[in-house]
């Protein structure tokens, strides 16, 4: 029995010496979802801002443009001040160069060269005939004349016939084109020639 009291009276020695109560550990889960909270709303704080944010694109963007198609002045436009619409034009050589039967004319021109003996002229008509009897009924007449039928130097793209057609040391020459449209044929020819034969 006294040795049980030692026992107790030890026990609240110690007890006495301790300096306080251990503090009870804090729950974390509250704490953690503070902080959570609270940096959630700094960063979208700090990702707003007063402009729309700039996206990046997901494609290309640039417009695109319409591959040119050939049109009825496929030679260039000759200057006002020497064409003639809906006919031919004063000094043009229908004989060299005449319009086929049934087409419709739609431009011409023809102007004399500067220091030569050669003619500018152009013509562009519209007409029903197939491709084929088109180019023959231009080719006829010029081949007659002593011109002689080649390729021409730049193909356009589109177009049903092309030739060139030249006489000489090469000073005539006369590139025709035939584009096939809703079933009709628009021709343009544009070149130098003389009026007189060589």
């Amino acid at each position: 029995m006294a040795s049980g009291s030692l026992a107790v009276a030890s026990a609240r020695r110690r007890t006495a010496h301790y300096p306080g109560p251990m503090p009870r550990p804090r729950p974390v889960g509250a704490s953690l979802v503070g902080c959570v909270t609270v940096a959630v709303a700094v960063a979208l704080a700090g990702c707003s801002s007063s402009g729309p944010a700039a996206l990046a694109p997901t494609g290309s963007t640039a417009a695109v443009q319409p591959e040119p198609t050939p049109t009825e002045t496929l030679l260039g436009t000759p200057d006002a001040g020497g064409s003639t619409v809906g006919g031919l034009a004063e000094g043009f050589p229908a004989d060299l160069v005449p319009v086929p039967q049934g087409a419709v004319v739609l431009v011409s021109s023809a102007e004399p060269v500067a220091t030569t003996d050669l003619v500018q002229i152009s013509l562009n008509l519209r007409t029903e005939q197939d491709t084929d009897g088109l180019m023959a009924a231009v080719r006829a007449p010029l081949v007659a004349a002593g011109f002689v039928e080649g390729a021409p130097p730049v193909v356009e793209p589109g177009l049903a016939a092309q030739s060139t057609f030249s006489r000489g040391d090469g000073s005539e020459l006369l590139v025709v084109g035939v584009l096939d449209r809703d079933d009709e044929r628009t021709l343009t020819l544009g070149g130098k020639v003389r009026t007189a034969v060589p």
